[in-house]
């Protein structure tokens, strides 16, 4: 549809943000209903965090064939040929999607919204793009996702670079030749574990920069011929709704004991049976209480230190990246899958530099200076992360009731929401995969079809009975806030400094973004709010 360079105002039913996998499905879902309804995307396709996340190495973690909607005419008719599809991959299956429900009609690309400001007198939003086009519309939907704000670090000297600098999901369009030259990963995320592994080989010299040891696991990937899949096609329907009732939005859940519930040698057994799997198991299918005991946790972290610290050559490499000390529970920070990340210290070429024992005290025009020494680099890569999940959100200007800011409200508190869909204060807005809902602990896909057919459901009640404008309730909000809060920290969530609990970003307040009560507790809540009538909402501007 291209993007948006008239200058009339557009009405609309409903605005939609981003075109990852929330926001595509709430099109669908919408034009469906008979909504009059238009998606902005800032990038030039569809994909969401995909269509940006294009770097050396980039794929989904989540195992097929879980990562995609449960539409029966879309996977009876996409064929994957990879367990663990990568970018391009995963983009083909958003350009494969975008034809089969006709989205492009109703997409602009290229659109960044600057600002959304609620009109209480039209009930309305009144919502304006960078290039001047201005949108009015009675529901305003920015599904942003968890990783639309980058996070770049406040090094002194970092402007003088004179070589390639690139964040990880910047990455050029036009494949920077990295054959040869010395190259500096910061972060050992999933992306700085998945891009520091792809390029060892073709790099003449990788540095990478760590902070925080990740806590990998292997993955076991599978190519799959024409033909082939994790599971026949005919098993796939029945194999979405068992998603639909996981506790992570997949088809597998906690082992029904607890840790000690097996002596060593049958939770051994456990472990390498997890392990084996190549996926997520052995983090979010293991024992009920890895996430909620101390001990548990360290008995998971033992066997993974083990296996680990097996496959590093160098005994101070080895101690770095799998301590002898566990450096916090084991799952508490974004687990990672990996091939060759650990086999890839072993080579000559790659360097590990622990910026707790070297900080680095400036960028120099020609590399990185720690403490240590000057490294000199062709191309430093940030895979340093981003304003995770509250971003997206507040690098727009959005106002609400009264003109109250969103960006200042989560500043003051931390995130604030009510049932993970909506904020207090803001008529007739909805959002899914954002803060305090299961979002990174959920399967995108599934969680971005519960939030989407439930905002849709609110939107026709309140079409039905002529209803203005619906908002949740300052009262209700802490409620939830106070409830995410105590399933938080009956975890060891908040143990780990990560961007689950809002850490890494300086002066964004530390809470948890999540919530780790699992989808069909968060599913039944969002039910029970729409069967008693959307307790914890109030109404307004009935038509006559």
């Amino acid at each position: 549809m291209g993007s948006t360079e008239a200058t009339n105002i557009e009405e609309l039913d409903a605005l939609i943000i981003g075109a990852g996998f929330s926001g595509v499905y709430q099109l669908k879902k919408l034009r469906d209903e008979g909504y009059k309804a238009k998606l902005v995307e800032a990038g030039t396709d569809y994909g969401g965090i995909w269509y940006w996340n294009r770097y050396p190495g980039a794929r989904v973690d989540s195992h097929a064939p879980h990562y995609q909607f449960s539409d029966p005419d879309l996977w009876q008719n996409f064929h994957w040929t990879q367990r663990y599809p990568d970018h391009v991959e995963l983009r083909r299956y958003f350009k494969f999607v975008a034809e089969k429900w006709d989205l492009r009609k109703d997409t602009y690309f290229n659109t960044y919204i600057s600002s959304a400001t609620w009109d209480e007198e039209q009930y309305k939003w009144i919502i304006k793009t960078k290039d001047g086009h201005t949108f009015k519309t009675k529901f305003f939907l920015p599904h942003t996702g968890i990783a639309a704000s980058r996070s770049v670090p406040e090094w002194k000297g970092i402007k003088s670079y004179k070589g390639l600098m690139v964040h990880s999901s910047y990455w050029p369009h036009d494949e920077p030749n990295l054959k040869g030259k010395k190259v500096a990963v910061v972060g050992t995320g999933s992306t700085g574990v998945q891009l520091s592994q792809t390029i060892a080989d073709e790099a003449g010299e990788l540095v990478v920069f760590q902070r925080t040891p990740a806590m990998p696991l292997h993955m076991r990937q599978v190519i799959y011929a024409e033909g082939e899949g994790a599971m026949p096609k005919e098993d796939l329907a029945k194999f979405f709704e068992r998603c639909f009732e996981g506790y992570w939005g997949f088809d597998f859940d906690f082992v029904k004991k607890a840790t000690f519930d097996d002596d060593e040698a049958q939770r051994r057994a456990n472990y390498e049976e997890l392990w084996k799997a190549g996926d997520f198991t052995y983090w979010l299918g293991n024992y009920l209480d890895l996430m909620f005991s101390k001990e548990a946790n360290h008995e998971a972290y033992k066997f993974w230190r083990e296996k680990t610290q097996a496959r590093i050559d160098d005994p101070r490499v080895k101690e770095l990246l799998a301590p002898e000390k566990q450096p916090y529970p084991f799952g508490t920070k974004r687990v990672p899958l990996e091939t060759t990340y650990f086999d890839m210290f072993n080579k000559p070429n790659v360097h590990l530099v622990d910026v707790n024992e070297t900080p680095v005290v400036e960028v120099t025009e020609t590399g990185i200076k720690t403490t240590e020494k000057e490294w000199d680099f062709d191309v430093i890569i940030l895979a340093t992360g981003f304003d995770a999940v509250t971003g997206g959100l507040t690098t727009i200007d959005i106002r609400g009731a009264g003109g109250q800011s969103l960006r200042d409200k989560f500043q003051a508190r931390g995130p604030t929401t009510y049932c993970g869909i909506t904020v207090a204060g803001f008529p007739n807005m909805f959002f899914s995969s954002g803060p305090q809902a299961p979002t990174a602990f959920c399967n995108g896909p599934t969680c971005s079809e519960v939030q989407g057919n439930w905002i849709a459901d609110a939107m026709n009640r309140m079409r039905d009975a002529g209803i203005h404008s619906i908002v949740a309730d300052e009262a209700s909000e802490q409620e939830w806030i106070d409830h995410v809060e105590s399933v938080a920290y009956a975890s060891l969530l908040p143990l780990g400094r990560s961007w689950y609990m809002g850490d890494g970003i300086p002066g964004k307040p530390r809470r948890s973004q999540m919530y780790l009560g699992g989808l069909p507790s968060y599913h039944a809540r969002l039910k029970t709010c729409a069967s008693t009538g959307y307790k914890g909402f109030h109404f307004e501007g009935l038509k006559v």
